[in-house]
């Protein structure tokens, strides 16, 4: 006869009873051995209170077992590898769960100690499954929260245990996990302001995923989740490269780049496209057209390419993939980002005539580089840019279309000019005779338009001539205004002498060609209808003039 658990002390039973690893139904016992026992103890002689004080006491190491497993995803086998990490089972000690699983199974009870798992687990995973507030304000957040989904230790138990858990558990539970994981990424990670962080938490999901992925877990929710953040992070780039170009535009002195020597001449072409064979016989020193932000922004959109091109890495894309998804992202930075940028430049109070000017230079230059930025997308991505329905790059219409403002903002602000010269125009409407010399204002106007002009010649040659085109064309139209004003009531002869004389200074100015490119009198043409105003008022002051003499002429005869 075996003797009772009366006479044995349950604690010591528990610690003295043979640890061992579940190898199948085959290996199970029907009774407990005590290593400090003469007499094996005899399950069936147990009491009801014996072996529930010993389940209970055993369940209780397995709740403890159950909070040290806490649901982890544990790092890839390839991070194993690399540092030698030890696997789940040395991590680990199994010991509690074989141990009551065992007992339960001896007892006849294996289907209620297999719920109370399951359920415990299952517990346990809604839990752990809450992320913190705060998880997305660091990526140790993110990782604390990975590191509570070891699924690893499902795979285990799974492996080395019959029934315990089987594959439609272990893939349901997976199923709520993946759920609720990606649930918590999508709005945590939707605070995060900062591309590094939004690329090291991809590259943690990446990691996670293909860990569970090698664990035969199915993880395309995962990748189709971080493909749908390439979104967010295409975003918070296009914020950080707005504020990088807004600081470019604005440290910019809008003037050509001198240099100096060789040296410093080579510096500025290796950031920048250029080649200007004229430009490369003359000596040192010399000065490139455009100013100094143009390699800058140069630079900034091909680091612009690499920070996307991170993203993309490890995603299982094809090179043509992310080839497009590169392209749509550098025609978002370059339609909206850069354009609002360079529209923001040209607008503010302080940038002037030669500013503008730059601009259109500088607009010019950037867009004959997007045939090399097409080359390096290219270069980078494997994928060649004449391939079919490759994306194109928008740079060419973003580059025109800032090119364009800039000239109407040059029309714009030469109007202003003039207008403003204009408003110190004081003819003396009644003047007995005319000065004999060009009013000071108009002089002073002409001039001021003559030093304009010389530094449009770095302008392609139309939006020069277009330039001086309505510029004249709104002084004279402004000229007419003055005469033909209300509250000009009379006009005598010395007055229009004088209008006349200012007129003639104007088609002086037309044919001296301040732009280059004119051909004949065509810059003339815009004061024609001043002048044919000028000429009728003339003549017929002149023909009003002679018929009074007539009258008086006749009247003294009568008299």
């Amino acid at each position: 006869m075996g003797h009772s658990v009366h006479n044995v002390d349950i604690s010591k039973l528990l610690a003295h009873t043979t640890p061992y690893r579940y190898q199948g139904p085959r290996s199970w016992s029907t009774s407990l051995q005590c290593t400090g026992a003469s007499t094996p103890i005899v399950v069936y002689m147990l009491t009801n209170r014996d072996v529930n004080n010993i389940c209970a006491q055993h369940l209780k190491r397995t709740k403890l077992f159950f909070y040290t497993l806490v649901m982890c995803v544990c790092v890839s086998k390839s991070f194993f590898s690399l540092f030698q990490v030890p696997g789940a089972q040395e991590l680990v000690d199994f010991s509690p769960v074989y141990r009551c699983l065992h007992i339960y199974t001896v007892l006849g009870s294996r289907e209620q100690f297999e719920n109370y798992y399951r359920n415990q687990r299952r517990k346990q995973a809604r839990l752990v499954l809450q992320p913190h507030s705060n998880m997305h304000e660091t990526l140790e957040g993110y990782r604390r929260y990975f590191n509570q989904i070891v699924f690893v230790v499902e795979d285990h138990i799974l492996h080395t245990t019959q029934g315990l858990v089987n594959r439609a558990y272990v893939e349901e539970l997976w199923e709520l996990a993946l759920s609720k994981t990606i649930a918590a990424l999508r709005t945590h990670s939707s605070y995060c302001t900062d591309p590094d962080l939004v690329l090291d938490l991809k590259n943690l999901i990446v990691l996670l995923a293909d860990t569970l992925q090698g664990f035969g877990f199915p993880v395309s929710q995962l990748f189709d989740m971080m493909f749908e953040m390439r979104e967010q992070y295409g975003e918070i780039l296009l914020k950080k490269w707005n504020l990088a170009f807004r600081q470019v535009l604005d440290q910019d002195n809008f003037s050509p780049i001198p240099v100096a020597t060789e040296e410093e001449y080579r510096q500025f072409t290796s950031q920048f496209p250029f080649q200007d064979p004229e430009l490369d016989k003359l000596p040192f020193p010399k000065k490139l057209p455009f100013s100094e932000f143009v390699p800058q922004i140069y630079s900034q959109l091909k680091e612009f390419v690499y920070a996307c091109l991170k993203y993309y890495e490890d995603l299982h894309l094809s090179s043509t993939e992310i080839d497009d998804v590169i392209r749509k992202s550098t025609n978002l930075l370059l339609t909206r980002t850069l354009s609002n940028c360079l529209q923001y430049a040209m607008k503010k109070k302080n940038v002037g005539l030669a500013e503008l000017v730059q601009v259109i230079i500088n607009t010019t230059q950037l867009e004959a580089s997007c045939v090399y930025l097409e080359e390096f997308i290219s270069n980078i991505t494997n994928v060649p840019p004449d391939t079919a329905n490759a994306t194109k790059l928008y740079g060419t219409s973003t580059f025109k279309d800032a090119r364009h403002a800039a000239e109407e903002e040059i029309y714009t602000n030469l109007n202003a000019k003039i207008d403003q010269f204009l408003q110190l125009a004081d003819y003396d409407w009644t003047a007995a005779q005319g000065g004999g010399a060009p009013s000071d204002y108009l002089s002073d106007l002409i001039a001021f338009l003559c030093s304009t002009f010389s530094v449009f010649t770095h302008l392609p040659g139309k939006v020069a001539q277009t330039a001086c085109m309505s510029a004249c064309k709104h002084l004279s139209t402004s000229l007419l205004q003055l005469l033909l004003e209300t509250d000009v009531r009379q006009v005598s002869m010395g007055a229009l002498q004088q209008f006349n004389t200012d007129v003639k200074e104007c088609e002086r100015f037309a044919r001296a060609g301040p732009v280059p490119g004119f051909q004949g009198d065509t810059l003339l043409l815009a004061f024609s209808d001043l002048r044919q105003v000028s000429l009728c008022l003339s003549l017929l002051y002149h023909s009003l003039s002679f018929l009074l003499a007539s009258l008086l002429l006749h009247l003294s005869l009568y008299i």
